[in-house]
């Protein structure tokens, strides 16, 4: 199987202020970042894809497994050697927040550490992309350092997210 994937950020801001005589001065900001990985494992590269819509029940959480648990949609066994992106988006119609990282054993702690989490709160996207010249991206450790926990930041109502991984097998 061939992946080809296109990761594409672009941000434009435009501050403007009222000054005398009229004058608008503005200060504009337009960033892009495009990185493009082709098929297989090393710099510039990935070949595993697994995404999902999930829902955490109050207070749960989960621990997905990027080395030999999870399944592809073509019902391939999904096992990362490399994380090369990753996306977390939380539901506009949650209460409480998605938190993600800091599984209580054998966590993947390449990006964050082993303890470290973000907080994506409801109606927000995090994102992460290793460049293209990155030949090692964020290591996957099976079986020692391969569980990333998604949590419910709280109790009475679950949480819906959307997750998009992108790894090399090797």
């Amino acid at each position: 199987m061939a992946l080809e994937t296109v990761f594409s950020l672009g941000l434009l801001a435009t501050l403007t202020k009222t000054a005398g005589l009229g004058a608008v001065p503005k200060d504009a900001l337009d960033f892009s970042r495009r990185v493009q990985l082709r098929t297989g494992a090393g710099a510039g590269q990935a070949d595993r894809l697994w995404y999902s819509d999930r829902t955490l029940a109050a207070s749960a959480n989960e621990d997905l497994d990027l080395a030999g648990v999870l399944t592809d949609n073509f019902g391939a066994t999904f096992t990362l050697a490399r994380v090369k992106a990753l996306v977390v988006a939380a539901a506009a119609s949650n209460t409480n927040n998605v938190i993600v990282g800091a599984a209580s054993s054998n966590a993947w702690s390449a990006l964050l550490g082993a303890t470290g989490t973000i907080t994506v709160r409801p109606d927000t996207v995090v994102a992460m992309c290793a460049g293209v010249a990155d030949g090692t991206g964020y290591a996957v450790t099976a079986g020692t350092g391969d569980l990333l926990r998604v949590a419910n930041s709280a109790g009475g109502s679950s949480v819906t997210y959307q997750i998009i991984v992108i790894g090399a097998s090797a």
